[in-house]
């Protein structure tokens, strides 16, 4: 079983993302659980403020010591902000993922994608491999 944080208030992907939504303001990380899996973080490769990113498409990559990963889109949407923290600090992803450690803020494009995100108690179930 898993000991990751899941906080209740965000909803999550089957990749290890998750979302804040406020209004039709989106703001995406990567999870407790994944910044775990992943281990020391080193390098984020975020989009440009003004692009555009895809629900299910690589917006990004993430690097640690071992592995390179794509950060993939929970949803669809102009990108506004990035968290410039992460390019002198990418270890704040492993510290905070959920407060200092996001990564961008999107518009959202089209609201019905977050009906395809998942819940906390679904996601807890999925890292724990449906124990």
């Amino acid at each position: 079983m898993s000991d990751a944080k899941i906080p209740e208030n965000l909803a999550y992907t089957e990749d290890h993302e998750w979302l804040s939504q406020d209004s039709d303001i989106s703001t995406i990380g990567i999870t407790d659980y994944a910044q775990s899996e992943l281990g020391d973080i080193v390098f984020v490769e975020l989009p440009e403020v003004g692009s555009h990113i895809q629900q299910r498409e690589p917006f990004g990559t993430i690097e640690a010591v071992k592995t390179v990963e794509d950060l993939i889109a929970p949803v669809s949407g102009e990108v506004l902000e990035i968290n410039d923290g992460l390019e002198e600090s990418a270890e704040l992803v492993n510290q905070d993922p959920y407060g200092a450690g996001w990564m961008l803020k999107i518009r959202l494009e089209e609201p019905a994608e977050l009906e395809q995100l998942i819940g906390p108690a679904e996601y807890a179930e999925l890292i724990s491999g449906g124990e």
